[in-house]
């Protein structure tokens, strides 16, 4: 039994919490407001985990610690790099294990399946940001200050994720057979990976030395179009077929007048104009993790829907 510390609460976080403890490990939630996921085996601490005096006092003595922080989309050139350069500087120093949750900007635009030997050529501020994340990861491993891996992963669908633009916001509509919008063209193929194989993989991450020194691709499934994945949810959830087309760019436009995030998304507009997929065949080959089943995830989530609105008083 080894113990771990993740900073973040959400999605990730607690799915990573929760597969850790499912694997027998203690597990240390830091948070800013030290919320998050309850249970045995869950401890949840207060703490700015920018800030390294703050952050080694919570993780202690930790065998590894994940980030699985998930600051602001439009703030991310003032908070990143400080909260980025904490977490190395501590687990650098404690000799935990740091294991990043990063995802595909970094890449940026791309024309076959993505890799972990693509290289990072994005040219756009938040691509920028997160290659440099893991450049100085990387460039601590090999200098023997610190053991580092990352994991990547396509854009998050799961029970209790709302954050993905592209099916989140809409499984409430969906639900009740309603017309959707979507980002970009809703024809192309996309990869979506589930939440709890992010979990379960940075669990392993963060517990296997053959992970560190390198990145990882979280398994995920075939990719699907989004009126593709949108129609199949229907179907499995048992709901009507709805309708799905995509915003038309003026709304977007109108939109972002008024919303620092949404005038985020014009940087990574691309991955929704063009098939944007992830290979992750290298990550089941090594650890055997295979991702979760479609028709199975999507029965989760619309269960996890459900059992929220009967929750709901009325």
């Amino acid at each position: 039994m080894g113990r771990h510390a993740i900073v973040g609460s959400g999605a990730v976080g607690t799915a990573t919490a929760l597969a850790l403890v499912d694997a027998g490990h203690e597990v240390t939630v830091v948070t800013r407001s030290g919320t998050g996921p309850d249970g045995i085996g869950i401890t949840r601490t207060a703490a700015d985990a920018s800030d390294p005096f703050a952050l080694a006092a919570a993780v202690g003595q930790a065998d590894a610690l994940y980030n699985c922080a998930n600051p602001l989309y439009h703030r991310w050139p003032e908070l990143w790099p400080p909260l980025a350069a904490s977490m190395l500087e501590v687990a650098a120093r404690s000799g935990a294990v740091l294991v990043t949750m990063g995802n595909l900007y970094g890449y940026g635009p791309v024309d076959h399946p993505m890799t972990e030997d693509e290289p990072l050529a994005s040219t756009g501020t938040k691509g920028r940001i997160r290659a440099a994340m893991w450049e100085d990861a990387l460039a601590a491993h090999r200098a023997g200050r610190a053991r580092v891996t990352e994991a990547r992963a396509s854009d998050f669908f799961g029970p209790g994720v709302v954050e993905t633009s592209f099916f989140g916001r809409n499984v409430d509509r969906l639900l009740a057979g309603r017309k959707v919008r979507v980002l970009g063209d809703p024809d192309v193929p996309h990869s979506a990976t589930y939440v709890p194989d992010v979990g379960r993989t940075l669990a392993v991450l963060g517990t296997d030395d053959r992970a560190w020194g390198r990145v990882w691709h979280v398994p995920t499934g075939p990719a699907l179009t989004q009126r593709q994945l949108a129609t199949r949810f229907c179907e499995v959830a048992g709901a009507p077929r709805a309708s799905v087309a995509a915003f038309p760019a003026g709304m977007l436009s109108l939109a972002g007048a008024f919303s620092a995030q949404v005038r985020e998304l014009k940087e990574t507009r691309y991955q929704f104009d063009r098939p944007f997929v992830l290979d992750s065949s290298a990550c089941t080959a090594t650890f055997g993790i295979e991702s979760t089943p479609l028709d199975g995830a999507l029965s989760a989530v619309a269960a996890h829907v459900r059992v929220g609105s009967l929750s709901v008083p009325a």
